[in-house]
């Protein structure tokens, strides 16, 4: 490490101005008696949440070491403990708060972090792009020491704030209304990436940005940061997961589709690189509800992106094509929602429902036990909902027990009965809201 270039950067971070912020709803509040992790996709707004943070708290009580800032490159577990002292050193005082963006760069980070929190003198916050490293230190070395939670891009609520629009659902007025249900399109279209939400103006700046982010998925946080020699096949992988989102996709059907293709793999390779793409967090795969845990951690699985934006990046590639990714879209907002939502619910777990005549979207559990059973459809009337997936939420309902039966539609609102079970349908942009 070199000690110049931290403190160069140290004292960069103290004399800068934080750019302009839009509040993130995410609660995570710093505290000395855990380690708070927060885990995302690049270019989610980590960064931005940290700054946030120390514009909240006081940058004079924050050490702020951002791990993919070329100065400090190369530095390893020690470094951080070291950048700790240079600190007080340059400031004459030691800081209250440690926040460690992309820690998962760093060699051995769990050995300093466990360190520095054994001294009950910090609040440590990390964050990282990389899912199943993070949560499996924090449930392993750093085991009843630390606490996780989600970021993802802009909820629809954060977009319009960012829009300068109001985004609680009640006391809108009917223009407000209106421009909500307008702007939704949009941010079903283009996602809610703050760069792309703020910083873009032309459609093609957009999907420039978001097709850098996919290729950063595929090349930065699968490729270079595992050591994956198959470009084509990784390349290949990512490809169908991201044009088949928000449906469901097997592990043998995925095999049988490459071999035909003259692709020479194992289900074992496949197994791997499915594994990297969820570690990246740009995509998450939902398991079946069943009662029976070897079930639950089978395939078929369904596969969603960390941010329907990135849905245009694939348009063309393998899926249905425009025509048939309105669903799909709302289904994965829906999701998103979903984990969003699961940040300040630690018990909640998150499911779908299938069996052999149907298949509800979302199961919602808390201890084992379904709170809540969601459908999502592109409807805008109750005749166009599909008797299909009606009567299959029905039947997950009495099969689960379960008395909340939901519908998100596109604009069809109202409270229905059917054969004495009550069900909600709940236009997109409240539900969002």
């Amino acid at each position: 490490m070199n000690r110049r270039l931290l403190e160069d950067y140290l004292l960069e971070f103290r004399k800068s101005e934080f750019p302009s912020l839009v509040p993130r709803e995410l609660e995570a509040e710093p505290d000395a008696s855990r380690i708070t992790a927060i885990i995302g996709p690049r270019r989610a707004g980590k960064t931005y949440y940290f700054y946030q943070l120390a514009k909240e708290k006081g940058k004079e009580k924050c050490l702020y070491l951002n791990f993919e800032d070329t100065r400090l490159f190369g530095m390893d577990f020690r470094g951080i403990r070291e950048a700790v002292r240079v600190s007080v050193e340059l400031f004459g005082s030691e800081p209250e708060y440690i926040l460690l963006d992309e820690v998962q760069a760093v060699d051995g980070w769990e050995v300093a972090v466990r360190e520095l929190h054994d001294r009950r003198k910090y609040a440590i916050m990390v964050t990282g792009s990389s899912s199943r490293l993070l949560s499996k230190e924090v449930a392993t070395q750093l085991r009843g020491r630390g606490v996780s939670y989600l970021l993802l891009p802009f909820s629809f609520r954060e977009f319009l704030r960012a829009r300068g629009l109001p985004a609680e659902r009640t006391g809108l007025t009917m223009d407000e209304e209106a421009k909500a249900r307008n702007l939704l399109r949009e941010y079903l279209d283009f996602g809610g990436f703050p760069q792309v939400v703020l910083e873009t103006v032309s459609e093609a700046d957009r999907l420039r940005l978001l097709r850098g982010y996919s290729e950063m998925i595929l090349y930065k946080d699968v490729v270079e940061r595992h050591g994956v020699r198959n470009l084509h096949l990784s390349s290949a992988i990512f490809r169908q997961l991201a044009s088949g989102f928000s449906a469901e996709f097997s592990v043998n059907k995925m095999y049988n589709h490459f071999r035909s293709q003259g692709v020479s793999l194992s289900k074992d390779t496949l197994h791997k690189y499915l594994g990297l793409f969820e570690d990246s967090a740009g995509i998450f795969f939902l398991r079946r509800h069943s009662p029976k845990a070897r079930l639950r951690e089978s395939w078929p699985r369904k596969a969603y992106l960390c941010d329907t934006g990135l849905a245009r990046v694939w348009r063309g590639a393998g899926g249905e094509g425009d025509g048939g990714d309105m669903g799909r879209l709302m289904e994965n907002a829906v999701f998103l929602e979903l984990m969003r939502r699961g940040n300040g619910r630690p018990l909640q777990d998150l499911h779908y429902w299938h069996d052999a005549q149907g298949e509800v979207d979302f199961v919602v559990s808390e201890g084992g036990n379904a709170t809540a059973l969601l459908q999502v459809t592109y409807a805008t009337s109750g005749g166009d909902m599909k008797a299909r997936e009606l009567k299959a939420l029905l039947r997950a309902g009495e099969e689960l027990r379960c008395r909340r039966l939901e519908v998100v539609t596109w604009s069809f609102e109202g409270v229905e009965d059917h054969k004495k079970t009550e069900v909600t349908f709940t236009p997109l942009w409240k539900f969002l809201m």
